[in-house]
């Protein structure tokens, strides 16, 4: 039996890990590395394995860091069976196409900027295409409910745990078997931030001999969510009044229905102003949310409720929905009074660019950012202090107002994936993955009883 790693060492993306047993090899996740170009650059580089030899993919989430690479294993050999969630199935379609989208795009706009530098003879090709992502989703197989075991070979199950993160999210837990030895090995995925509306804590996970943990937040708490949201709130009720807007750098997946849930509830307790427009600017988040409306299976109690009462807790007047490029366009004519949620969520690409664009400059508007910010992103930049930044060629000063809400992540923070590794028994061998090295090392020296491992790009580990 074998582990080794193939992603996320020592970084907050890329997530690929994998097992051999019993003459099968099974796959942790494909995820895009994101961030500097150094990190983009990597994506179009040898896996550390033949995708060709891949049996199974096993996929925790729909987080492009965490799938975003399936299409170029389908383009590298891989034939075996892909298993995820429902949710996790549907949002990953969603996730692919629109990431194929985008490489196509960037590659376009490479090739126009080749050009004006006089350099026709340029080679450059996306990454992969939308049609590249189409074919990588005939390999889905089987779909996993939770805590149901699913037999891949004899001597090899897996069972999916609610990790609480995304919808359709899980914590993967496998039973090994070969020459006469049994081990038990618990993939984390990305662990949910607790009492969070909308979906359902992560669960209490099973007990297992070897642990791979993501570390995202290992050096650090959340603020409360009530806090966080009373942050929120007095963040846009201030913009309006300077007269600005508000610009929300979104994530598609969780926390774009997150904040419109607690818009909605903004509004319905005064908190907010009923007549404010807010604009959902991603078809990407449009249609997750409402996948998010097909999968009240992964629903905590309190939205369950609402919906069963027959109201849409992701509802709210002024809400539009711009799918449109020229939609998107217009928006930016509105000079003050809109709350306006565009991707990326790092503010590595999407419409969120043009808005930033035509607000960083404004000292009467906002940035908000409600999630986590990678080194090397724009977000970050932004978020570390900087006076102007570079987009579209154009060099924007940044004078409006920063604004990093951290208690909306979606991810764990250290208190909670303290607790999640107590209930996980006595390992005897934790990996930590999925985290920044200096958030790594110090969520190391807080764990007890067991051996910590932090692997290296491509290191294999004996079970």
């Amino acid at each position: 039996m074998k582990l080794s790693f193939h992603g996320a060492d020592h970084d907050v993306t890329g997530s690929c890990h994998l097992v051999e047993c019993s003459g099968k090899r099974i796959l942790i996740d494909c995820g895009l590395f994101q961030g500097g170009r150094e990190l983009v650059e990597d994506n179009a580089e040898p896996f550390g394995f033949d995708p060709a030899n891949i049996d199974f993919l096993l996929l925790t989430h729909a987080h492009l860091d965490h799938c975003g690479r399936l299409p170029l294993l389908v383009m590298n050999g891989f034939k075996g069976e892909i298993i995820t969630t429902a949710a996790t199935r549907e949002l990953t379609r969603l996730v692919l196409l629109d990431s194929g989208h985008l490489h196509e795009q960037e590659a376009r706009n490479n090739i126009r900027h080749a050009a004006r530098r006089g350099n026709q003879k340029e080679s450059i090709v996306p990454l992969y295409t939308e049609l590249d992502a189409l074919n990588s989703l005939d390999y889905f197989g089987r779909t996993a409910s939770y805590n149901q075991p699913l037999e891949m070979a004899p001597g090899v199950s897996a069972t999916f745990v609610d990790a609480g993160h995304i919808l359709g999210s899980a914590c993967i837990y496998l039973e090994l078997k070969e020459n006469g030895q049994h081990r038990t090995v618990l993939f984390s995925g990305d662990l949910g931030n607790s009492n969070r509306p909308i979906l359902r804590d992560p669960a209490v996970p099973p007990k297992a001999d070897v642990i791979v943990m993501e570390t995202t937040y290992g050096d650090r708490l959340h603020k409360p969510i009530a806090s966080s949201v009373e942050e929120l709130y007095m963040a846009i009720t201030d913009t309006f009044k300077r007269g600005g807007n508000v610009i929300i750098p979104t994530f598609a997946l969780e926390r774009a229905q997150e904040i419109l849930f607690f818009l909605r509830e903004g509004i319905e307790k005064g908190r907010l102003p009923g007549a404010m427009q807010v604009f959902l600017d991603s078809p990407m988040a449009i249609s997750a949310t409402a996948i998010f409306e097909h999968h009240p299976e992964c629903y905590d109690e309190e939205t369950a409720a609402i919906f069963r009462n027959g109201h849409d807790p992701l509802s709210l007047p002024g809400l539009h929905f711009t799918r449109e490029m020229l939609d998107s366009i217009t928006i930016n004519k509105i000079k003050g009074g809109a709350v306006i949620m565009a991707g990326s969520g790092m503010c590595t690409g999407g419409r969120v660019r043009h808005h930033l664009k035509h607000n960083l400059w404004r000292a009467d508007s906002s940035i908000l950012f409600v999630g986590y910010a990678a080194n090397g992103t724009l977000a970050r930049t932004i978020i570390d202090g900087a006076t102007y930044v570079h987009l579209f060629g154009e060099e924007i000063p940044v004078k409006a107002s920063i604004h990093t809400i951290n208690g909306f992540s979606a991810h764990a923070d250290q208190a909670e994936l303290l607790a999640w590794h107590l209930q996980t028994g006595n390992p005897e061998q934790t990996f930590l993955v999925h985290g920044e090295e200096t958030a790594m090392r110090h969520f190391a020296t807080l764990l007890k009883n067991t051996k910590v491992e932090m692997p290296l790009h491509h290191q294999v580990f004996e079970l």
